[in-house]
């Protein structure tokens, strides 16, 4: 479809625009959004299958309530494409997760119609209930306030937690709960099973609404009654059915649920559902990747395909013949080898094994991995458990998300001192996603707590012997960060070698200058070493620091006796991170070096490519070699 075939979308500027068109026009409308979504992402990529499963609910929302007054809450954001293209930016949206283009997410900094930050699960109804409590103690009694949350999203903890407070406080606030038994991977949990088999009457729910107006009106109908005629009403609803309703045991009100893709359908129910008073939640089944059906196939592939032909649907795939593999597949590969020669590892996820590359280890060994959906903070505690009664979990989750689980692993896993090697995935920087998704902060925030052992391996070999070397014996929570993307060792599949905690390696001799560097990002300052001692006829010396805690005192110690000068490299934050580690060393036994750090700056830094990023940062190889050269 060309640019000039969008004959209504070409009109929409605001949803102001989509409000004047009749509703009979929606399904064209619906079909002309999903199409554009189609055919930007063939050539841009990004989150794909979700932003096409919610096309007619975006619409819908958008028809019925006055955005930007009225607040819709996206949970993720992952299927927020369509409302960015509504709301003003469908000109520019070509620019998505480009550098200085539109963000990944949802976000206040870039529209008045993004209500809330997105990026992370289940933050949208606790988001939500907020505002529609502020919008109660403000008296704005004509403002809507949504959460659209998916069924994946309602797996994490957060999302009950709201849920339990909107039953507490007094509130108007309308839940969507997007169906599509997908997350990422396909969802694994009770939950599920429950929203596939839960219904509830369409004429029931009239009837209800009508009775309920009409007894408001004759001044019947108080709070207090309300409560107690919505508790026996469950009550004689749950024997009739045979049937429980979480929601409404929470006197949250429990519409559905009903058909996501019917745009004319989900305009009249969301009218008359609008203005109903106290909270309430709208079910609704959609599928992800809908209208495009190599992504309803394998909505797992399609959740973010890449670049794609979109009239035969092939994806588009590099050719990665010779290349390094990617950590995390170096990750999975070696898992599953030690979970074979070790009966006691087991595997520990939270919605990611694809992501992550546990899905390795779980095609052979189904019984020994644990998807435990979009719940971080669970994935950690019950790994502490696991680990407490004799299994060695393997916790992989990837660092911006381990965030949520800071406190679980504090409480439930350092303070014991249990033996669980968490893994974390997509440390420093990931490029398009964003500062929702960068993992900046783990080193600055692991570091800290006591009993934790934590390393970062500087390529695919590395990598191996760290995984290798924590399963050997009971040391503790073992943590293990390495970034996203490929490595450097194209034959990497090397015999396991024990490692000795808290040792790094000197990797290169040299008298002017020490480069002290954590992780893969020391491969990145080998090239710039090189060129900067070329230039100035300076002698570099490269160490390996491999654990940021415990640190390699020996091999500091000798590099304050021997440097006046000494660089400090690392992918990660370096307010706290492993710069402040090596100041904090030298300054404590009175060495007096100038240091100089290069890491990820106190800001959040924003989307594009690794290596738009690396530069914006001053991380990369031309960076390092000029900080090297004017040392």
């Amino acid at each position: 479809m060309q640019e000039n075939s969008y004959t209504l979308l070409n009109g929409i500027d605001s949803p102001q625009d989509l409000r004047k068109l009749d509703v009979g026009q929606l399904p064209e409308m619906c079909q002309e959004l999903r199409q554009k979504i189609v055919d930007e992402l063939s050539c841009n990529p990004g989150h794909f299958a979700s932003s096409l499963g919610v096309v007619e609910l975006t619409v819908a929302l958008h028809y019925v309530f006055d955005t930007p007054y009225d607040r819709i809450v996206w949970d993720v954001g992952h299927q927020a494409y369509g409302h960015k293209i509504l709301t003003g930016r469908r000109d520019c949206f070509f620019t998505n997760r480009k550098l200085n283009g539109l963000r990944p997410f949802p976000s206040p900094y870039e529209s008045e119609y993004d209500s809330f930050a997105c990026g992370h699960a289940s933050n949208s109804i606790s988001a939500a209930l907020g505002m529609a409590v502020a919008a109660a103690k403000k008296h704005e009694n004509n403002r809507h306030v949504v959460a659209v949350i998916g069924d994946g999203a309602m797996t994490g903890g957060l999302a009950f937690e709201g849920l339990n407070n909107a039953s507490v406080y007094p509130n108007n606030l309308l839940i969507i709960l997007n169906d599509n038994n997908m997350s990422i991977d396909r969802n694994k949990s009770g939950m599920e099973q429950y929203l596939l088999n839960l219904q509830t009457s369409e004429s029931y729910n009239y009837i209800r609404y009508k009775l309920s107006r009409m007894f408001a009106k004759m001044g019947l109908l108080t709070d207090e009654r309300r409560k107690s005629i919505i508790r026996f009403n469950n009550s004689l609803k749950s024997m009739l059915m045979h049937q429980q309703n979480v929601f409404e045991g929470m006197n949250i009100r429990y519409f559905g649920p009903i058909d996501g893709h019917d745009v004319t359908n989900l305009v009249k129910v969301l009218n008359e559902i609008k203005d109903m008073k106290g909270p309430r939640l709208l079910h609704i089944h959609t599928v992800k990747g809908k209208g495009f059906k190599p992504a309803e196939k394998e909505a797992t592939v399609w959740h973010a395909p890449g670049l794609f032909d979109k009239e035969t649907g092939e994806r588009i795939v590099p050719n990665t013949e010779g290349l390094p593999p990617r950590f995390q597949d170096v990750f999975g590969e070696t898992l599953l080898e030690l979970a074979r020669q070790n009966e006691r590892i087991v595997g520990v996820t939270p919605a990611m094994p694809t992501g992550c590359s546990m899905n390795i280890m779980q095609k052979e060994m189904p019984d020994r991995v644990f998807d435990v959906g979009i719940a971080e903070g669970h994935a950690v505690t019950f790994s502490g458990g696991m680990a407490k009664d004799g299994l060695l979990p393997f916790c992989n989750i990837y660092s911006s998300f381990m965030q949520r689980a800071y406190d679980n692993f504090i409480h439930d896993v350092a303070l014991l001192k249990l033996h669980v090697v968490l893994c974390l995935d997509r440390a420093g920087l990931v490029g398009e996603d964003g500062p929702t998704h960068h993992g900046a902060f783990d080193l600055a925030c692991l570091r800290t707590v006591p009993n934790v052992i934590v390393a970062s391996p500087y390529n695919e070999e590395e990598l191996r012997n760290l995984m290798y070397t924590a399963q050997l014996k009971d040391m503790g929570p073992f943590v293990i960060r390495y970034p996203r993307g490929r490595g450097s060792m194209a034959e990497w599949r090397t015999p396991f070698k024990e490692l000795k905690i808290g040792r790094g390696r000197c990797l290169k001799e040299g008298k002017d200058i020490a480069v002290i560097s954590l992780g893969p990002i020391g491969k990145m300052a080998e090239q710039a070493i090189s060129r900067a001692e070329e230039t100035t006829g300076k002698q570099i010396a490269h160490y390996d620091l491999r654990f940021l805690k415990p640190l390699d005192e020996k091999m500091l110690n000798e590099i304050g006796c021997n440097f006046k000068k000494i660089l400090t490299l690392e992918d990660g934050s370096l307010k706290g991170g492993m710069g402040s580690a090596v100041l904090e060393f030298m300054s404590e036994r009175g060495y007096t070096p100038v240091i100089k750090r290069i890491g990820i700056p106190d800001s959040f830094v924003q989307h594009g490519t690794l290596e738009e990023l690396y530069r914006l940062c001053g991380m990369d190889e031309d960076s390092i070699y000029n900080t090297l050269v004017d040392f």
